[in-house]
Order: structure tokens, then C-alpha cells, then sequence
């Protein structure tokens, strides 16, 4: 009996470090990060694909032209906080979308530390022009699924960013 109770003891604690195992080894291709990582690449990818042949954008160029575009006045620090971009690369675009005059900046009258860009008419032509495609493009990529799954969708997303939040609050 005593050696039926070690026998069945001994495979529990093996069952058990198994299990541990198990549990500490992380799936990579089953983990939501990456898996969300791995879809923002895919979907930023195909999205590129219209403003960098057609308009010779970057992304980070494209993302303030669509930040300038629903926002038509705003801060590099505004911009680079609304966009989730690093200070470096918004700077860097704004530099060139400057030099392509598709952007104007303007430096504030009363504190000339502080400075904030706009679309220029051509930058506010060629906005216009990639919002149809990249409309058309999420479109796309969202026709998958059915109107009420896209609604749930976007609730899911709005929930994990929330989640999210609050970790970030926490540390």
C-alpha cells in the first residue's frame, strides 16, 4: 500500500512539473501581443502599399498628414501623443513633409518656444486623395466580417485598450 502511495504521489509531483512546464512555455504564435503585432504589420503593410508607391510617403509621414488631416493644428508633442510615434520620428517627417510643402509651421506670436504645423493646400490635396483609397482598403479588409462582428470588433478593441490603460496606470 505504501509503495502504491509513492508510485501514485511520485506521478502527481511528475503531472504537476509537467504541467508547470507547460504553463511557463509561452506559444508565440498563440500569444495576443504578438498575434496583434503580426496582424498590425500585415494590415499596415497593404495599407502602405497606396501612399508610399503613389504619393512616396513613409508611415510615419502618412500618420501625421492623417493626424494633421482630422486635427488641422497641432504640436509635434501633440502629434507624436495622438499618433503614439516616437518625438525622433515625428520630427523627422515633419522635416520632410516640410520640405515637400505639404505641411506649414507656424511659430505661436506669444511664446516663440512653441510652434504647431498645418496642412499646406497641397498636403490638404493629397490627404484627400489617400482617404478614399485607405477607406476603401480597411473596407476590405474588414468586409470578413459581418457588420454587428465589426461593431463587436471595435467594442473588443476599445475594452483591451482600457485594460491596457489601466496596467499602464498601475506600473
Amino acid at each position: 500500500m505504501a509503495n502504491q502511495f509513492t508510485s501514485t504521489t511520485m506521478l502527481m509531483t511528475s503531472q504537476k512539473k509537467v504541467t508547470a512546464t507547460q504553463a511557463s512555455t509561452l506559444q508565440l504564435s498563440r500569444f495576443f501581443p504578438y498575434r496583434l503585432a503580426m496582424l498590425n504589420a500585415s494590415v499596415s503593410a497593404v495599407i502602405a502599399q497606396l501612399y508610399c508607391g503613389r504619393f512616396n510617403l513613409t508611415p510615419q509621414e502618412w500618420r501625421v498628414l492623417a493626424a494633421l488631416g482630422e486635427n488641422p493644428k497641432m504640436s509635434a508633442k501633440e502629434i507624436a501623443a495622438f499618433t503614439c510615434m516616437e518625438k525622433m520620428q515625428v520630427s523627422r517627417a515633419i522635416s520632410n513633409l516640410k520640405k515637400a510643402a505639404l505641411l506649414i509651421q507656424q511659430t505661436d506670436a506669444k511664446d516663440r518656444r512653441f510652434s504647431s504645423v498645418c496642412l499646406s493646400e497641397q498636403g490638404q490635396q493629397i490627404y484627400l486623395k489617400i482617404v478614399p483609397l485607405v477607406i476603401t482598403r480597411e473596407d476590405y479588409l474588414l468586409s470578413t466580417l459581418s457588420k454587428d462582428e465589426q461593431q463587436l470588433f471595435n467594442q473588443f478593441i476599445d475594452r483591451i485598450a482600457l485594460q491596457a490603460d489601466t496596467l499602464k496606470q498601475l506600473g
